[in-house]
């Protein structure tokens, strides 16, 4: 259970990128070979930076929570881990979220359109592959096979959930 509270940022980051986003498209309008979008409108540098702000910002909160109650949620180890931990996953997590948007427009899914797993999963295994490369040791303490099954599991629900809250806010212009 800690782990996956520890893996919250990752999270949080998605839903940080659509409260901060709108501003600075990434793709900047442009085409990829195959003549359509790179990415879209809704990839922009204002969501990418401050989802990995907010998704960090959360880390931290997370940190400080647990120190409180004797690390019962778990710790990213010291203080200066408890911003750079986060601050990978975050970034991984909205990477990710921007490469699973790249695959969908290659397979020609615009933006809104329904991406099943691609809309799910990217943000989650980036999230892991990022925590993998710049924190290994905290990587395979915490999510070895099992939690990280068990993570990919629970992200579709929780995305969709997510989602639709942003869809009734008018933050998103579709419920997935």
């Amino acid at each position: 259970m800690q782990s996956i509270i520890l893996f919250i940022p990752a999270l949080i980051a998605n839903s940080g990128a659509v409260i901060t986003g709108g501003h600075f498209i990434i793709d900047r309008g442009k085409k990829f070979i195959d003549g359509r979008r790179i990415l879209g409108n809704g990839k922009t540098l204002s969501g990418y930076a401050g989802g990995i702000a907010i998704g960090t910002v959360t880390g931290f909160i997370i940190y400080l929570i647990s120190t409180l109650f004797n690390y019962a949620l778990g710790t990213y180890g010291t203080l200066a881990e408890a911003i750079i931990i986060p601050f990978i996953m975050a970034t991984g997590s909205l990477t990710g979220d921007i490469a699973g948007s790249f695959v969908k427009r290659r397979i020609g899914i615009d933006r809104g359109g329904k991406g099943g797993l691609l809309d799910q999963w990217p943000f989650a295994l980036m999230a892991f592959l990022f925590l993998y490369i710049f924190e290994r040791p905290f990587f395979m303490y915490h999510y070895f096979y099992v939690t990280m099954i068990v993570i990919l599991v629970i992200v579709p629900p929780i995305h969709r959930a997510v989602n639709i809250i942003g869809y009734k806010m008018h933050k998103k212009d579709v419920p997935w």
